[in-house]
């Protein structure tokens, strides 16, 4: 996989200090519930769904809100059915954006999510315009210090993993993975005692645009209002940033 982001590294700290927002339960909840529906209540048979559990246990949702999310997506309790739609547009200085959402009403979201953008220097295009730039992957954040650099990358040839990054600026060593290989290298990292920051499935460019100063701003203030809509499940972007807009942002 060409190229490295900051982005990609600081993502996950963001998510944890939005959590304490109270904003990610919402989403959480809708992707257990989608899951259920799409793939079955039980997560054993349901990678979606156990990956949506693992991520609510993260964030320390209680477990009553999971169990009732699953059964409004098998159909035990009444709940909303939700709709997939991936959006694609630019952000400032030509960068690639797709946006996830989950909603119960598409006509209500776009204009929504088109205006987010109009308002941040972006736009939406049609479908397609971007997503070529993006693969699906496993994305795996190992803490690096209580680990050696040599037992991760053991880990990543046993297990089948596609690739290992260590940028020596970098807090994390990165393990990306063909989507069906995924959890296998999860298990086989958390079965190794790797200290995992984040795991996930995910989009991930081919290249990055390096942005200056005001053009990352423009650029994360694009992202923070998008993440902030209801309905928006993941924000994907093709841009790196400085170190100065990466250390504050990352905070």
């Amino acid at each position: 996989m060409a190229g490295h982001s900051k982005w990609a590294q600081i993502k996950h700290k963001k998510a944890h200090a939005d959590v304490k927002k109270g904003k990610l339960f919402t989403k959480i909840v809708r992707e257990i519930a989608t899951a259920a529906r799409l793939g079955g209540g039980d997560p054993a048979g349901n990678p979606r769904l156990r990956l949506a559990i693992e991520t609510a246990k993260s964030m320390n949702m209680p477990q009553d809100n999971v169990k009732k999310a699953i059964m409004k997506g098998t159909g035990e309790l009444p709940g909303v059915s939700y709709e997939e739609i991936t959006y694609e547009g630019y952000g400032p200085a030509g960068v690639a954006v797709m946006i996830q959402v989950l909603t119960d009403n598409k006509k209500r979201t776009l204009p929504e999510i088109r205006h987010l953008m109009t308002k941040n220097g972006g736009s939406i295009g049609e479908a397609g315009c971007v997503s070529w730039m993006f693969h699906q992957k496993g994305y795996v954040l190992v803490r690096k210090g209580a680990v050696s650099e040599d037992t991760v990358m053991q880990v990543v040839l046993e297990s089948g993993a596609e690739d290992m990054k260590n940028d020596p600026e970098e807090e994390h060593y990165e393990i990306i993975t063909a989507p069906e290989d995924f959890n296998a290298v999860k298990e086989a990292a958390e079965k190794a005692g790797l200290p995992l920051a984040s795991a996930e499935i995910t989009l991930l460019p081919q290249n990055y645009i390096m942005l200056d100063e005001k053009q990352s701003e423009q650029m994360v203030k694009l992202i923070d209002a998008l993440e902030d809509h209801d309905d928006v499940q993941n924000v994907y972007a093709n841009f790196d940033m400085p170190d100065s807009i990466a250390e504050v942002v990352g905070r």
